[in-house]
């Protein structure tokens, strides 16, 4: 594409996200000092319409850009996009106020997002993709009953009744905890099963039970994400027509969102953003997607995503889910590892 062309799609697209209407060749002639005649902006336009950077709503109606061109338009940002100062003081004050917890953090970020995009976010619930093995403890209840208290290197915590079928003192079950901290600390549940050898009885039960609940945990699915911002969402020009809510509408009462943050997006780090018919899922594609993936190395993951018309500002929404999701890692690592040393003091 010659930087001319460049430039003019870039004014297009700029025009188009700022007015929501169609952009004429004559906006572009009398309001931006291209150096050219109107005649070549129209060439240009026509130029870039051909190869499908643009295109006309109506014939006589000017000229919106495609999903080729928002593409385009996303690829030349600058990686290195910032919140203004005054946007990043209020989320810092803003978290400072709130409680040191998850959900509050959560609840938090989306309506911080929702109110700065005018869009609407969508925040999974953090999630272990392999939850490994941080301690285990065995706690005498009766002769023949005991607890099975499981702690994860995730900062979970999962307790189990068991019952032997004969009497098992503490001690017997202090001797079987150090074997199976000394043995399994720091692995999956998949690496335990392929390392434990044969056992006696009572210890198999142990261990089969420790590995049918860190499997359960594994396979847990994602709770249903926090959403915020649909009624920012329905105050853009896009939701004027009925069709349109209605199809918003099903997208959020099918849990599609969900589906969308916890399984097709996004598979590496940083901010990613699908435009449109990018879209795997159908009901997606008039809509945008800006993501991007937060938590702690090591432990728990979500996942943050403003969900909004193509017509969207790209540059500040990328911004935004950015400085957010490395508030929320942040906050995460800081609560990971307090929760991590205070496990080891006990």
């Amino acid at each position: 594409m010659l930087p001319r062309q460049k430039t003019i799609l870039k004014i297009i697209i700029n025009e188009y996200i700022a007015t929501a209407q169609p952009v004429p060749s004559e906006t572009l002639a009398k309001k931006y000092q291209l150096g050219v005649s109107p005649a070549t902006i129209r060439n240009e336009m026509a130029r870039l319409e051909a190869e499908g950077y643009i295109f006309k709503p109506h014939t006589s109606a000017g000229s919106i850009p495609s999903a080729k061109g928002y593409r385009y338009y996303v690829e030349t940002l600058e990686n290195t996009l910032e919140l203004p100062p005054t946007e990043q003081r209020l989320i810092q004050h803003l978290f400072v106020e709130v409680e040191k917890q998850l959900t509050e953090w959560i609840h938090l970020t989306a309506a911080l997002s929702a109110r700065l995009t005018q869009n609407a976010t969508v925040i999974s619930i953090p999630k272990v993709p392999h939850p490994r093995l941080f301690r285990l403890e065995l706690i005498a209840l009766q002769d023949f009953l005991a607890l099975l208290v499981l702690i994860l290197r995730e900062a979970r915590i999962k307790e189990q009744l068991l019952s032997f079928e004969e009497v098992i003192t503490q001690e017997d079950l202090n001797k079987i905890s150090r074997k199976f901290n000394d043995m399994f600390s720091g692995l999956t549940y998949q690496q335990i099963s392929a390392k434990s050898s044969r056992l006696p009885p009572a210890e198999k039960q142990v261990l089969n039970t420790m590995v049918n609940m860190m499997q359960i945990e594994d396979k847990q699915e994602y709770e249903d994400p926090y959403i915020e911002g649909l009624r920012e969402m329905l105050n853009q020009p896009e939701f004027t027509r009925i069709e349109k809510v209605a199809n918003l509408l099903e997208i959020v009462q099918s849990k599609l969102l969900l589906k969308v943050i916890s399984s097709q997006l996004p598979t590496q780090q940083g901010v990613q953003v699908i435009i449109g018919e990018e879209n795997k899922e159908e009901p997606l594609r008039d809509f945008s997607v800006v993501v991007s993936r937060y938590g702690a190395p090591g432990h728990a993951s979500g996942t943050i995503a403003v969900v909004g018309p193509t017509r969207m500002r790209y540059g500040h929404n990328i911004a935004i889910v950015r400085h957010l999701a490395n508030v929320l890692s942040n906050l995460m690592s800081e609560l990971h590892g307090s929760n991590i040393n205070s496990f080891k003091k006990n």
